[in-house]
């Protein structure tokens, strides 16, 4: 069961589900009519911190089991507060964060949450993939969410710090999980590490 915009406001409410910053107005004001809040989703922000995979001949080899500490070390990090933004161009691949912290705790006595991460429609449109197959952000997760990033259009685009990226799609639950936590569960970095 996915969860309308009233439904991820009130699991808000009751710590079911954590964003942080949270995601604000909760509702369009004359004020401010741009609500991150979409009739089944909320809107995520694009975290400053960028990294790119160096272009050079490497293979990782999966078996090894540390994507986080090689992606680490084989990627040139770009902070965007710094430079204020980025020009993906076509054919580049990059990793990025969501600005917000999520959440989903093992609810006591209600549903417990789980969530994917789409792209935007309006990055779509352009080109933009914002995840490529790895949409699930479990149950008991914790941590920033990375985003794979490319551009498959002809065009280069522009991405800027604190720019809305995605959208968090959530869904309850049925059943009570076992715990079995990512490796990347915490992650402050694009490329996983703590």
């Amino acid at each position: 069961m996915i969860l309308s915009n009233q439904a991820i406001q009130q699991a808000l409410d009751e710590k079911r589900l954590v964003i942080n910053p949270e995601p604000r107005p909760r509702k369009p004001t004359i004020e401010n009519p741009d609500c991150p809040y979409g009739t089944t989703s909320v809107d995520l922000r694009l975290a400053p911190k960028i990294s790119i995979p160096k272009k050079r001949a490497y293979a990782f080899d999966l078996k090894s089991g540390k994507v986080a500490e090689f992606l680490a070390q084989n990627c040139d990090h770009i902070d965007l507060a710094i430079s204020g933004a980025y020009t993906l161009d076509p054919g580049t691949f990059i990793l990025g964060q969501t600005m917000e912290k999520v959440e989903l705790p093992f609810a006591i006595g209600k549903p417990t949450l789980a969530a994917r991460i789409e792209g935007k429609s309006s990055c779509a449109r352009c080109g933009i993939l914002i995840h490529f197959t790895a949409p699930t952000v479990h149950a008991g997760w914790t941590g920033q969410l990375t985003l794979e990033i490319t551009n498959l259009g002809p065009c280069p685009f522009v991405l800027r710090p604190n720019e809305p990226i995605c959208q968090l799609i959530l869904e309850q639950v049925e059943g009570v999980p076992f715990e079995s936590p990512s490796q990347f569960q915490g992650q402050t970095t694009p490329p996983g590490t703590h």
